[in-house]
Parts: C-alpha cells; sequence; structure tokens
C-alpha cells in the first residue's frame, strides 16, 4: 500500500536532512510518493505571503506532510510559517514526544527521560492580536477559549488511555492569569473526571519548569497552553540532548503536519554535517499516524542502535560524521533487522 504526502524541505540544512529522512523512511519498506512544497524565506518574501498557495494546495490534497526548518524573522518580517500553518489548517494539537537515546551523553544522562507533551497550538498570545496603542505602548491579546482548551484536554487524555500512561500534568499560571488559565484549568479539571484511571495534577509554570531540571524522571504526560507549552518543550529537548534530536507533530481532525522543530542553521548549511534526527523521529511519529506502526518502530529502533553503538553520530551530539554517514547506519540497522 502506498501514500500521499506533502515533502516541506525548508530552509538552510532543511533539505539536507529532509533528503535524508525520505532515504531512512523509504528503507523500511513504506511506500510514499511525496509530492514537494518548497517553502523558504526567500519564497515568502518574493511572494509576500506568509503561507505560500502552493503549499497549502499540496497538503489539502495530502493531508498529510513532513516539515523541515523554515526560518522565521525576529522582531519584524512575515509571520511564524508554523504558526500560520497551524491557524490554516486547525493543526489544534502540538505533540512533542521527549526521550532519552541511548548512548547519548547529556546532563541528565544518568535519568530516562520519557515525557510526552501536548501544547494547545490555535490561540494564547500566538493568536498575534498585537496593538500598539499610542507611541511605545503595545498591548498583546491572551486568548483562551472553552473549545480550544477542552479539545486538547480530550486529546491528551485520549492519548494517556490509549498509551497507557498514568500521570497528566496540567501546567498554568492561574495564581496570577485568574480568568485565562483559570479557565484553561477548569476545562482539564472537567475532562479529567471522565478518566478516573489516570491521575491528574496541576502545576505553575515556573515550578514545573524547576522540577523538569531537578526531577525530570516524576513527569508523563504534560498538558499546556499554547506559550507554556512552546517553552517547556525546548526545555524538556534540553535535558536529552537539544532540538536537534527531538521530533514534533502538529495534528487537527482532517491533517497533520510532522517537523523538525530546531532551527535552519544556515551556519553549517551545505558543509554535509546537519543532524537528521529530529525529522527521522518525526517520520516515525508519521508513519504510525499513518498506521504503519511496525515500520514506526523499526526505524525508531534502528535510530537507537545507531545512538547506542556510538559510531556514526554528527558533531552535534559529539561523534564525527556527516549526515550521508550517519543516514547510511541507521539504513543499515534497519536492514539488519529486517
Amino acid at each position: 500500500m502506498g501514500y500521499l504526502a506533502t515533502l516541506i524541505p525548508g530552509d538552510g540544512i532543511g533539505p539536507e536532512v529532509a533528503e535524508a529522512t525520505v532515504r531512512a523512511v523509504k528503507a523500511t519498506g513504506v511506500v510514499i510518493d511525496w509530492e514537494h512544497a518548497e517553502l523558504s524565506g526567500r519564497i515568502i518574501e518574493r511572494c509576500g505571503r506568509d503561507l505560500p498557495e502552493h503549499v497549502i494546495e499540496s497538503l489539502e490534497r495530502t493531508r498529510v506532510g513532513l516539515k523541515g526548518p523554515v526560518t522565521t524573522p525576529v522582531a519584524g518580517g512575515f509571520q511564524s510559517v508554523n504558526v500560520a500553518l497551524r491557524k490554516r489548517l486547525d493543526l489544534f494539537a502540538n505533540f512533542r514526544p521527549v526521550r532519552t537515546l541511548p548512548g547519548l551523553k547529556t546532563r541528565h544522562s544518568d535519568v530516562f527521560v520519557d515525557i510526552v507533551m501536548f501544547r494547545e497550538n490555535t490561540e494564547d498570545l500566538y493568536a498575534g492580536l498585537e496593538h500598539e496603542v499610542v507611541t511605545d505602548v503595545v498591548t498583546s491579546l491572551k486568548v483562551i477559549t472553552r473549545r480550544a482548551s477542552t479539545r486538547i484536554a480530550r486529546y491528551a487524555f485520549e492519548y494517556a488511555r490509549r498509551e497507557g500512561r498514568q500521570w497528566i500534568h496540567a501546567i498554568h499560571k492561574a495564581n496570577i492569569m485568574k480568568l485565562g488559565d483559570g479557565l484553561f484549568l477548569r476545562c482539564c479539571r472537567e475532562v479529567a473526571q471522565e478518566y478516573p484511571e489516570i491521575k491528574y495534577k496541576e502545576l505553575i509554570v515556573d515550578n514545573a519548569s524547576m522540577q523538569m531540571v531537578m526531577r525530570p524522571e516524576i513527569f508523563d504526560v504534560l498538558l499546556m497552553p499554547n506559550l507554556y507549552g512552546d517553552i517547556v518543550s525546548d526545555l524538556a529537548a534540553g535535558l536529552v540532548g537539544g532540538l536537534g534530536i527531538v521530533p514534533g507533530a502538529n495534528l487537527g481532525e482532517r491533517h497533520a503536519v510532522f517537523e523538525a522543530v530546531h532551527g535552519s542553521a544556515p551556519d553549517i548549511a551545505g558543509r554535509g554535517v546537519a543532524n537528521p534526527t529530529a525529522l527521522m523521529q518525526s517520520a516515525v511519529l508519521m508513519l504510525n499516524y499513518l498506521g504503519e506502526k511496525a515500520a514506526a518502530r523499526r526505524l525508531q529502533q534502528a535510530v537507537e542502535l545507531v545512538y547506542a553503538a556510538g559510531r556514526s553520530l554528527t558533531p552535534d551530539v559529539g561523534g564525527s560524521a556527516s549526515t550521508t554517514e550517519f543516514t547510511d547506519a541507521v539504513i543499515g540497522s534497519l536492514e539488519r533487522g529486517s
């Protein structure tokens, strides 16, 4: 059985890690007909739109995308492509699993980290509703709705039930933002009552951040509004080696886009040393989403075996291998395990 999917290579190292990931997915035996949709900062500036129509048209056809990094200007310029995609396709659930890779030395190597984060993806401060009231006075509106909060909470609890997860922590700042974060918490509490087998707890975001650094092993599933989810998920990535190795998914009712959440790293683009682990593990999530669970498991195991061996790692994780050498090692591990 074959599948149709959109491939968005992106900027900087994006095309390099995308090519490596396509090779790895092909080695699993799953047949995917990739529809290429080019997207970069230069293309966006040239067409004058945050999200060019050819990208949306492709994702409307395929319903599934695999996306590399696209450079986003800071303090000006066009809107984040990720934010635009999430709003346009109603990709309301940001799914970020963070898990220790065997053999990879980090400051938390003595602890096995296995945290799954669900972040509401469409509102909060990321609604982008900003206004300059008078010169040098700007307001930004934080939007929290019952519909969005209940939807992400139910998505997280359904996942926890399906995967046998035991704990969900809702992360908030309702001690200060009593109305906005208070509404988010009320929705989480209501949904939690429908899943009595799952333990539910709430933590203020600053305390949760401290606890994650001190005792990451206590966390199982985290449920968060948009801004806290963005920050805490990156913090969690730092526990296991950084954004270069963790996957991400943006999920909706009709579409799903799987992405590497790291930057475009223009300083190393074209040098052949980019690490494709994040996008490969995002492809694992994509294969699971497509129902190809055996192939997903095999690809994940192949990546982990390469890390455990420690001989074919890229420079960012302490090795000296090229992107191609790392990818060849993953494919070799896949073939040996077939």
